[in-house]
């Protein structure tokens, strides 16, 4: 599993597993905190559909964290002000980066995380879906 699908699972899945899995780690190796969580702002672009170029939309308020495990960097940032979750995130994906042997048990935890997502998102699209007004099959005098 590759880091951008790991770290959107940690952060919009329950906070419960990301804390889980970065005590797991915490527990068993000297973990050396780089950078402090802290608050910082990103800019975010977007890609104007007509011309099909970028431009700046804004900034974006983030919660940004640095540790290192084994001489392994591992990076935390995430939307928001969450400094918990930031420290968690750069634990897990410095024991990626390091190879850690408790990385491989994670994948099926991380796959049922997964499954849980899409379950409620797609328990709120029927919840929207159920409020949607069908326009054509309206009778119009």
């Amino acid at each position: 599993m590759n880091r951008r699908k790991r770290t959107g699972i940690l952060i919009n899945g329950s906070t419960e597993l990301a804390e889980q899995l970065a005590k797991e780690i915490v527990d068993k190796y000297e973990v050396i905190m780089i950078e402090e969580p802290n608050p910082g702002l990103v800019m975010m672009k977007m890609r104007e559909t007509s011309k099909r170029s970028l431009f700046y939309l804004g900034e974006v308020f983030v919660t940004e964290c640095k540790v290192q495990i084994n001489r392994c960097l591992g990076i935390g940032i995430l939307k928001g002000n969450d400094p918990k979750l930031a420290h968690h995130l750069a634990v897990i994906d410095a024991a990626y980066n390091a190879g850690l042997i408790e990385t491989f048990k994670w994948e099926e935890a991380l796959l049922l995380q997964q499954q849980e997502i899409n379950r409620k998102k797609q328990s709120f699209s029927s919840a929207v879906l159920k409020t949607k007004v069908n326009f054509e099959t309206m009778d119009v005098q």
